[in-house]
């Protein structure tokens, strides 16, 4: 079996995001220790009801992890579209690496930094990368059904 060298990037932002939950996790233990909450005390509450109650940084590293479960399903599924048309073109191999790469770096600046003028532009990049790929796909989409030939 032939494996499309498209999914490495796939497999890559899956793990990422693993990453950043255990990132989220550690840092919200942590955050809700300092702030003298009792978590074992809490009932049916969720991370959102922190804001306000702990330090901002601590819910910097969740709003990324959430971030992480926006824009990039539509990163799985053009990148699942192009594997299923067996596409092969290297440079939708690189945008999909550049799109991991920019939403990894935009994970770091957010969950420590986060200043927006950074996080801004790696976000329009990282869209760019996924433009890029929806654009190729629509292309070969209209080229190989032909809606284009007379």
């Amino acid at each position: 079996m032939t494996i499309n060298p498209l999914l490495g990037p796939v497999v890559a932002l899956v793990a990422w995001t693993l990453v950043m939950l255990i990132w989220m996790a550690i840092v919200r233990f942590s955050g809700t220790k300092k702030a003298g909450i009792d978590i074992g005390k809490s009932v049916g509450g969720r991370g959102q009801d922190l804001e306000g109650r702990v330090d901002g940084k601590v819910n910097w590293p969740a709003h990324n992890y959430a971030h992480l479960h926006e824009q990039p399903t539509i990163f799985y599924a053009i990148v699942l579209a192009l594997v299923a048309m067996g596409d092969t073109a290297v440079i939708n191999l690189y945008l999909a690496w550049g799109y991991v790469a920019l939403r990894i770096v935009h994970s770091i600046w957010q969950a420590t930094v986060n200043q927006v003028k950074v996080r801004a532009p790696l976000f329009l990049l990282s869209a760019l990368c996924l433009l890029g790929l929806t654009v190729h796909a629509a292309a070969r989409i209209i080229h190989d059904s032909g809606l284009l030939s007379g």
